[in-house]
């Protein structure tokens, strides 16, 4: 009886310390943080950026020097940094961009940081790839105004480029390996760790009052029904004038203006584009694929109406253009 007291205790022992192991493990700080986490990105219709780029650093370099290099351009004077400059949120900032010969294009350039998480590339999503997008600036008359035949000759000339070539690809100097760097470059331009970012991840206090306010109403008003994901936004296509009509009260419609009927030619796909990624937002007016709205209010009093059918008032409007002002991030480490 004794010995059977005697185990009946050790047992019970066992399961008390099993039982207080178990509560410091899903109590402790770290866990209680973890699940914090976890939780808070799980029930946010944003998710955030990764921290880590696993990309090829040698392709990132050359693709860097192409990126900026005029060389593939007819007149050496347009690069691609010239429409989707680095310092200007990732565009130019100019309602149609400049190519070669003063010539200017039809439609607003967009941001090409964190382009590389967009299900297809252009507003009319012409392009399934980054890869394939290279192609249209190079070839377009008012970008580039080149060609592949002449781009190659120009970069075989060059004994840097052919040396760079050579020792990253076994084919070395190709189209196809010029557009892989290219490609490779634009991918590792992301820009993680803005406050939305850090504050889906757990921190509370990455957002101010005024913008936890304006994420709100982002969220109940609909906003975050087409800007969305990892990208907030730049995954699907949407109607521009889904409850008012845009173009009707704007006026002077274009080819531009038929968006993914260019390609498609469903008019079921008249005036729809691709819904692009509001990360850095902040820093890309002109705003839309037609550059017509120049601040971030004016843009999201035409969202409001046109798209979700509202009229905000004014406290309203600027809670969440201070909300859309926290989704600007960091490049290479330092806020943009």
């Amino acid at each position: 009886m004794k010995q059977w007291l005697q185990l009946l205790i050790v047992v019970l022992v066992a399961v008390l310390a099993i039982g207080w192991w178990h509560h410091q493990k899903t109590h402790s700080p770290s866990t209680a943080r973890a699940l914090q986490v976890a939780a808070t990105t799980s029930d946010e219709p944003i998710t955030p950026l990764s921290l880590d780029v696993n990309l090829d650093p040698a392709k990132i370099a050359l693709g860097d020097r192409l990126f900026h290099d005029p060389i593939l351009s007819h007149d050496d004077k347009i690069s691609c940094s010239t429409c989707h400059s680095l310092t200007s949120g990732g565009t130019d900032q100019l309602v149609h961009s400049v190519g070669i010969d003063g010539k200017r294009s039809d439609i607003n350039a967009p941001t090409v940081f964190n382009s590389g998480l967009n299900f297809v590339q252009f507003w009319d999503g012409r392009a399934a790839t980054l890869e394939d997008q290279i192609d249209g600036p190079l070839n377009n008359p008012s970008g580039m105004g080149s060609s592949w035949p002449e781009a190659l000759q120009k970069l075989r000339a060059s004994a840097p480029y052919v040396s760079s070539f050579t020792a990253i690809y076994s084919d070395g100097l190709q189209s196809a390996n010029v557009r892989d760097a290219i490609a490779t470059f634009v991918r590792s331009l992301v820009t993680p760790n803005s406050p939305i970012d850090r504050y889906v991840r757990g921190e509370r206090d990455a957002l101010n009052a005024g913008e936890l306010e304006g994420y709100r109403l982002f969220k109940d008003y609909g906003c975050a029904g087409c800007h969305q994901g990892t990208g907030i936004g730049g995954n699907l296509f949407q109607k521009f004038g889904v409850m008012n009509d845009y173009f009707a009260k704007r006026g002077n419609v274009t080819e531009a203006d038929y968006g993914r009927y260019n390609v498609t030619k469903n008019e079921a796909d008249k005036y729809v584009f691709k819904v692009p990624s509001l990360r850095n937002v902040a820093l890309t007016s002109p705003y839309f694929h037609d550059g017509s709205a120049a601040t971030l209010e004016e843009a999201v009093l035409i969202m409001s109406q046109y798209q979700l059918g509202r009229t905000l008032t004014q406290p309203e409007t600027d809670a969440i253009v201070k909300f859309l002002k926290s989704l600007s991030g960091e490049y290479k480490g330092k806020a943009l």
